[in-house]
């Protein structure tokens, strides 16, 4: 009866390790869904820190970009204080009564539509981030079948650079009603913090239009997919916290003057 070999135990593991880390062509197919991979075939876990891959690269970034907004809710939150403590505060007039100056700002019915136009664009930015993590979609630009995901954030992205346009459009026509109605930044205290809560964030949705404009640039330009997640993530995520705190804001003036 033939001997029947059995190869060792240990070459068969060694087999085993190396079937698992090659691919046939030196490298593997992207297996994180986070950021669509873009790796060399080596577990990113196992690498210290500041080198462990396309999805460290992209919460380095996300960090950085809640940093800075922490810092711009804190600016908000003085604002707002100094609201309050000036809606609040009165004088004793010749007659020995207390007289308090504060007079609500009517707010234009534009900004309800205004409102409506962020969180449509919330949503449609937040498609485009999502689409930027399709896996399959991922796997095709890793074969080089294109560019299946610019193709579908794209529509998603311009529709959300439109409606920021609309949106900063509307607060320049609800100015414009307030002037003609003879309400003007130094008419009262109320008009005062209307025009300057409203002012500031027109001025950071701005930046955040610009920001979009990278990412609509970056989807075009650059050649590597996780530039383009980054780009079009950290927009999204800027977005978001952009039109959370209108929200807040508006809430603020409609209900608490």
């Amino acid at each position: 009866m033939p001997a029947i070999i059995t190869p060792n135990k240990t070459e068969q593991e060694r087999k085993r390790r190396v079937e698992d880390h090659d691919n046939g062509a030196g490298r593997r197919p992207p297996t994180d869904k986070r950021t669509g991979g873009g790796g060399d075939n080596d577990n990113w876990n196992e690498r210290p820190h500041g080198r462990r891959g396309p999805y460290e690269r992209l919460h380095r970034y996300r960090m950085g970009i809640f940093f800075a907004l922490a810092s711009d809710l804190m600016f908000f939150v003085a604002i707002v204080s100094t609201f309050f403590v000036n809606q609040s505060t009165g004088h004793f007039d010749a007659y020995n009564h207390y007289v308090n100056e504060w007079l609500p700002t009517t707010i234009p019915p534009i900004l309800w539509l205004n409102t409506v136009v962020l969180l449509l664009s919330s949503g449609t930015i937040e498609f485009a981030r999502r689409n930027m993590f399709r896996e399959t979609d991922v796997m095709d630009e890793w074969l080089g079948l294109g560019k299946p995901i610019t193709r579908r954030a794209l529509p998603w992205l311009s529709a959300t650079i439109g409606l920021g346009v609309l949106f900063l459009t509307g607060q320049w026509i609800a100015w414009r009603q307030l002037a003609r109605q003879h309400v003007f930044f130094k008419t009262n205290q109320s008009s005062h913090f209307f025009y300057l809560i409203t002012g500031v964030h027109a001025i950071h949705l701005f930046l955040g239009i610009a920001a979009l404009l990278a990412a609509f640039t970056g989807l075009y330009v650059s050649r590597q997919l996780e530039n383009r997640q980054i780009l079009v993530d950290g927009a999204a995520w800027y977005w978001h916290a952009m039109g959370l705190l209108w929200l807040f804001l508006f809430t603020l003036l409609v209900f608490f003057q």
